[in-house]
């Protein structure tokens, strides 16, 4: 990690317990590492996120393509992104049946242009989604359905 910021491991520690300190971070030990999270609960939680969020390009890729998309049940980004590491590449996964891939292309080409990241994507059908999690345990969830969860949660 210290490479990727130009920091020595001290200085990076330092300002983890800072931000720790501060509420924004949880820790846990695991093993003999301290592992780090953001605290959801912080009044904070909701602003940074979204600048992150802008910052990467997903709320592009949520709005310009996952939410014009029929038939997506959820979202995940997968890979570097989905660990918190910055990455040129984003790994797209859509789980949903019938979705149209020539729309989903012609949507990715446009958001690559403006947030100037590479697309991969994959698609799952809804009965696949687990087995897909079960193998990937770098999967994040970014986007759910709202009409169809409240329809199959009703």
């Amino acid at each position: 990690m210290e490479g990727e910021f130009n920091e020595s491991t001290n200085a990076i520690r330092i300002e983890l317990n800072r931000f720790e300190n501060a509420g924004l971070l949880l820790s846990s030990i695991e093993g003999n590492r301290k592992v780090f999270r953001a605290n959801r609960l912080h009044p904070l939680y909701d602003d940074i996120h979204s600048i992150l969020r802008k910052y990467i390009g997903l709320d592009k890729l949520v709005s310009n393509v996952v939410e014009k998309l029929s038939h997506v049940t959820r979202a995940y980004i997968a890979g570097d992104m989905a660990i918190g590491l910055d990455n040129r590449i984003i790994e797209l996964v859509l789980v949903g049946n019938e979705i149209d891939q020539i729309f989903l292309k012609k949507c990715i080409k446009k958001v690559e242009k403006t947030i100037n990241r590479s697309i991969n994507f994959l698609i799952f059908r809804e009965e696949q989604e687990k087995s897909f999690l079960r193998q990937r345990k770098d999967a994040f969830l970014i986007w759910v359905n709202s009409e169809i969860h409240d329809v199959a949660g009703s």
